[in-house]
């Protein structure tokens, strides 16, 4: 996963021994020793061999070795990069063979995931590999600045991303709730407006370094004019409300404190700020936001007002385009791009800028959103709408959703289209469940983005995606080991057997309706809670779900048998919750325990043919229905295959 472009099995397999070797056969450059490094690691600590050469033979030429990496050029990163490769494994060796360096990584990260085993051995499965991307960017978006998240949390993810063939890190370092980054031109930036939670210069230099081995772009975005309070906190001269005092927020939302764009010293600030950031992202793109802002400080001041009579600016939405093309004349001497979200798609708005799509069915756009409207006006444009995996929905409509879709274009429009980012907004999460938000379900987006078109089977990939939730774990990612970390948390410690049993077939409230509004929770709240260890796609959900739907179908007795395990382990949950000492975070799921249990029990009992009173049908009927309200904001996913089971046995 993504699934390659051309693959052909051969029916032979490389077995791993203590000999095997890697020769790297290409100029001299870090990225494919480090990743070829990373490999044998990978590699050795999977399949348990002691290899015996723990490091690739760089640029030696060596026809002898067990794997051969063979390219021609480093690449300097672009959307122009070429990251083809072709794979061989055969019994007597293995080859790859790319243009490029980022080909050749490309190329190894596959080659892992060809890893079996039998009885006696770990070996790779014999292939011809031919394999390219659909699209040039295929991006992570990761929002640090409504909780901060380390260097160590980046880089883990970063790893992630490579070993799924992801190239573009962007790093949303602004919002209302902070300012990541350290500004020796304006520092109060980080002293005032951060909570001293920021990145130093060298930090984010480590970090582009460090995804530059990797194969990934590092895209900065400074969100403006709007979600402005931590800069206003450190400047607030150069707010659009005269006189007005700033805090940094604490809540989530939309709110009103945006740059004054009428001023000079906003323009001298931002190309002075921009000149001293912008080094530090040696890429050519900058993401510049421009999203929500609803211009009421705009509205409520008589100069912007006069400014926009003056000016024959009409609306807002052309004050902003005034603003925007200020900053891409700053970032054009700079030598950058400009991006920003999809509000900045205006008709004076060059189209030299990147439009970033975002906006779509849920806030109240046609089906399609912005992306094909951008690339039909001739606008370069990425697409995140459909791809938001904060708002919780499940894996499978994230996989279903598709670019440019049937819509007929033409090749220049079609080209206009650069691909796509997973956007991972952090209202609701911290360092501790960052990975189980992101993971593994980013992996099934970098495949869309990656794979042909026509790949789309969701039962295969769902089978792969199992896989690949595990592997996850050999790059540091820590999805699955801190699910354990909050229910101990939950329960003092105690045992937390029942709880897992229920964040298998509980998500999080989807769309936001956790922190409906914003105001629930503040960055400082608790998320250390029953909502924090579930995540989307709870896995014994998909399973039943699935189960039911063929048992109605067909009522096959091996069907009958699966959901019956199921159900066992959902009626003697609340025995093991009953024995366990309450707290506050634990009484809220009291009810949510007992009715399941008790619901599974009368299931079982007519799945095995047994009478069951009417009573208790009635009760059972009752129960279903209290099932299906939110407990501690999270749903139960599975109620409404149990109500389907429950009317066609009762």
């Amino acid at each position: 996963m993504p699934w390659p472009q051309e693959v052909q099995e051969n029916e032979q397999q490389f077995t791993v021994t203590p000999n095997l070797t890697i020769a790297i056969n290409g100029p001299s450059g870090m990225r494919v020793p480090h990743t070829a490094t990373s490999f044998l690691r990978r590699l050795s600590n999977r399949s348990g061999v002691f290899i015996n050469e723990g490091f690739p033979a760089p640029f030696s030429n060596d026809s002898t070795a067990s794997i051969t990496v063979n390219f021609k050029t480093i690449a300097a990163l672009s959307i122009e990069t070429d990251e083809s490769y072709n794979l061989q494994v055969t019994a007597n060796g293995i080859s790859i063979n790319a243009t490029t360096d980022v080909g050749a990584i490309r190329g190894l990260e596959t080659l892992l995931q060809l890893l079996e085993n039998d009885a006696t051995s770990y070996y790779f499965v014999g292939v011809n590999i031919t394999d390219a991307p659909r699209f040039v960017w295929r991006g992570l978006m990761i929002d640090v600045s409504r909780h901060f998240h380390s260097v160590d949390v980046i880089k883990r993810n970063l790893r992630a991303m490579a070993s799924v063939k992801m190239n573009v890190f962007h790093w949303h370092l602004t919002d209302d709730q902070g300012f990541r980054v350290e500004s020796k031109t304006y520092p109060k930036l980080h002293t005032v407006a951060s909570d001293g939670l920021y990145y130093t210069h060298e930090q984010i230099k480590d970090v582009v370094a460090y995804a530059n081995k990797l194969g990934i772009r590092v895209i900065p975005e400074f969100d403006v004019p709007g979600h402005a309070t931590a800069i206003l906190t450190a400047y607030p001269e150069l707010g659009s409300k005269p006189d007005a005092s700033y805090t940094i927020e604490r809540f989530s939302g939309v709110f009103n404190p945006t740059l004054n764009p009428i001023i000079e010293d906003t323009y001298t600030f931002l190309e002075n700020l921009f000149t001293e950031i912008a080094p530090l992202f040696p890429d050519a793109y900058f993401h510049i936001g421009g999203d929500e802002n609803a211009g009421k400080h705009w509205n409520e001041n008589e100069a912007i007002q006069q400014f926009k009579a003056d000016n024959n600016l009409a609306t807002n939405h052309d004050l902003q385009t005034y603003f925007n093309i200020r900053l891409e004349k700053i970032l054009n001497k700079l030598g950058k791009h400009l991006v920003g979200w999809d509000e900045i798609m205006t008709p004076n708005m060059p189209k030299t800028a990147v439009i970033h799509s975002w906006r779509g069915e849920n806030e109240g756009l046609q089906k399609g959103g912005t992306l094909i409207e951008a690339a039909q006006k001739g606008y370069k444009t990425i697409l995140s709408n459909g791809f938001y995996i904060d708002r919780m929905e499940s894996v499978i409509k994230h996989y279903q959703t598709e670019p440019i879709g049937t819509i007929s274009l033409s090749a220049e429009e079609e080209a206009c289209i650069l691909g796509g980012e997973v956007t991972m907004w952090s209202e609701l999460v911290t360092s501790l469940t960052i990975d189980s938000r992101i993971w593994p379900r980013t992996a099934a987006i970098a495949e869309r983005l990656w794979s042909n078109k026509t790949v789309t089977d969701v039962n295969h990939m769902l089978k792969r995606l199992q896989v690949i939730n595990y592997n996850l774990e050999a790059v540091g990612i820590t999805h699955l080991r801190n699910k354990a970390v909050v229910l101990r948390n939950l329960t003092n410690n105690q045992n937390i057997d029942a709880l897992k049993t229920l964040t298998n077939i509980c998500e999080p409230l989807k769309i936001y309706s956790r922190n409906e509004g914003g105001t629930e929770y503040k960055t400082y709240s608790p998320f250390t809670l029953f909502a924090d260890a579930c995540t989307a796609d709870a896995m014994d959900a998909l399973q039943f779900n699935h189960l039911v739907k063929h048992f109605l179908a067909d009522k096959n007795e091996a069907t009958s048998a699966e959901i019956k395990i199921l159900l066992t382990r959902w009626a003697d949950q609340y025995e093991l919750f009953s024995k366990l000492e309450k707290n506050p975070k634990l009484t809220p799921l009291e009810p949510l325990s007992l009715n399941l249990s008790q619901v599974s029990a009368t299931l079982l009992n007519l799945l095995n043919g047994k009478k069951v009173p009417k009573k208790t049908l009635k009760e059972c009927k009752k129960q279903i229905t209290l099932l299906k309200q939110p407990f501690a904001d999270t749903e139960l996913m599975i109620v409404n295959n149990l109500e389907l089971l429950f009317e066609a046995l009762k």
